[in-house]
């Protein structure tokens, strides 16, 4: 019986380009796949011994794949013949082959095997990164965290574009492929069921907090309730001037509902008259309104200072205007917008602490709030 794999017993494995016949102690069955032979005699123990087993199989198939002795496309034996020759359990087995699986370094093929899928191995990480579409604090998120995990690890990204279908084919067709799984929601199915098909400590949550995953995993999140009750706070003396308060708040924003409640909890705490609209509405549109908003695409903030124009008002005496998430635009537009902004750098920043440090982090994203002329 085999106890362990020795130093000699895993140099064994090289490629075969043509059939050998079963009187050399193993071979696999057809060309281009790889031989194990087990025989090997007074082997230095010492080095074997400081690793798990499953580490020991990884880290050698890594170094053959790093010397030209296994190549892209050869196929590795079958579980049932690693553990003819190398008597180790099959758990042991699988856990080595899918540390390999989840950095991209092999590939499972359905009812073939395993093959070498790549070469170049400096990572020691390989992300997926599910967002639900790419903008300019999006991209503020995703350089961070490419400029953390630089040298670390490799980062494939993928858009869901708020289709469901899209995001549970995403996530079921890379299942086992990777170290780690980022995911922004922003759906309005319930995705608890796919998102708890990936093991609970790979999975990273940002944006929006998904509530009632199961396990202990890691979730970098906007609360966006007590973002902008806090916020208007800090904005409550310039907030006096204006007669009324208007939330545009679109029915379709997954995160509408959330905003709502951190809204009306400092309306009604300090008395100020307000409104919430689906939509600009021109009929009230009138001096001494001051509008929150949110919308996707910010043509909320380019219908107002329309309508302001139209009507000869100034932006940031008569009208106020209060706007989320900041880019370059709203820092020159109306001699600048005042906004109400997450810190996508710092979110970039935690995410990739969690997968460094192989460690839960559960926290509110910091969320700043920048005064400007529109206000």
């Amino acid at each position: 019986m085999h106890f362990g794999v020795n130093n000699e017993d895993l140099s064994k494995i090289k490629i075969r380009l043509v059939w050998f016949v079963w009187s050399i102690p193993y071979i696999c069955s057809k060309p281009n796949t790889c031989m194990i032979n087990s025989q090997g005699k007074n082997s230095p123990q010492k080095s074997v011994q400081s690793k798990l087993k499953y580490q020991q199989l990884a880290n050698h198939i890594t170094s053959l794949i790093e010397l030209d002795q296994l190549h892209i496309g050869d196929q590795l034996p079958s579980l049932k013949q690693l553990q003819l020759h190398l008597g180790m359990s099959k758990e042991t087995l699988l856990k080595g082959l899918n540390e390999l699986v989840e950095k991209g370094i092999i590939e499972s093929v359905y009812r073939k095997g395993y093959y070498v899928r790549k070469k170049a191995i400096h990572h020691s990480y390989r992300v997926f990164l599910l967002l639900d579409k790419m903008n300019i604090l999006r991209e503020q998120f995703y350089r961070t965290l490419f400029a953390q995990l630089e040298n670390k690890a490799d980062i494939d990204i993928y858009f869901h574009h708020h289709n469901y279908h899209v995001f549970e084919n995403l996530i079921k067709e890379n299942l086992g492929a990777y170290t780690h799984y980022v995911i922004a929601t922003f759906l309005k199915e319930d995705v608890k069921p796919i998102l708890n098909l990936i093991p609970d400590k790979k999975r990273i949550i940002i944006d929006l907090n998904e509530q009632g995953l199961s396990g202990n995993y890691s979730s970098i999140y906007q609360d966006y309730g007590y973002d902008i009750y806090h916020s208007l706070h800090k904005l409550k003396d310039e907030l006096k001037k204006y007669n009324r308060l208007i939330l545009v708040a679109h029915p379709e924003a997954v995160h509408a509902k959330l905003v709502i409640e951190g809204f009306l909890r400092y309306c009604t705490e300090i008395e100020h008259p307000y409104l919430i609209q689906s939509e600009i509405d021109e009929k009230n549109f009138q001096k001494g309104n001051a509008y929150v908003t949110f919308s996707r695409y910010d043509t909320d903030d380019v219908m107002l200072i329309k309508l302001a124009r139209k009507k000869n008002l100034k932006l940031g005496k008569d009208i106020g205007l209060i706007s989320y998430n900041d880019s370059d635009v709203k820092e020159i537009l109306e001699d600048g917008i005042t906004v109400i902004s997450t810190d996508f750098e710092a979110m970039g920043k935690t995410v990739a602490q969690s997968i460094i440090e192989e460690k839960i982090i559960v926290e509110r994203n910091p969320t700043r709030v920048i005064k400007r002329c529109s206000l």
